[in-house]
């Protein structure tokens, strides 16, 4: 890690935690796990990406589900609801240069949530995309879990990578 923002910066990482508590019981806790999860693999977040599938499946969030989140818009395991707010998720994300969020993505958002569910959702995915920021810029890496380990132990293994990779 190059820095821990919660030691150097603690007014600054304190106001983050604040919008995090808010968003954080502002959705369902599925939904919120979603959009965290779809937000975190958009920006390359492994750290955010790790952390939010292993909160998705100790909530009892089923494994497919979480696998299909990469490519939601196919799959059934989601509902509209869900569909729109990952579209939502995607568009705040990786804001379109020429029109922000697009008419049509902000109001399939609107036909399926309530306008205070919508702005909720709209700082869920905004605090999401301030914490993979953070990951990414001060270089969070995530634990390595279970059977993981064991691989990163094999021989011809480097920093988790084959050889052939390396």
């Amino acid at each position: 890690m190059r820095m821990n923002l919660s030691k150097t910066h603690k007014k600054g990482y304190a106001a983050v935690l604040g919008l995090e508590g808010y968003a954080s019981g502002s959705l369902p806790k599925e939904l919120y796990e979603l959009v965290k999860l779809r937000a975190s693999i958009l920006n390359g977040c492994s750290f955010c990406s790790d952390m939010h599938s292993h909160d998705a499946l100790e909530m009892g969030m089923p494994a497919a589900k979480l696998f299909a989140v990469a490519a939601y818009n196919d799959s059934p395991l989601f509902s509209a609801a869900e569909r729109a707010a990952l579209r939502l998720t995607d568009a705040v994300t990786r804001l379109d240069p020429l029109q922000g969020v697009s008419d049509e993505v902000f109001n399939a958002a609107a036909e399926e949530f309530s306008e205070e569910e919508v702005g909720n959702l709209i700082l869920a995915i905004a605090t999401i995309n301030v914490w993979n920021r953070i990951a990414i810029t001060t270089q969070l890496e995530p634990p390595v879990r279970g059977s993981c380990r064991k691989q990163l132990h094999r021989p011809g293994w480097r920093s988790g990578m084959p050889s052939a990779v390396n």
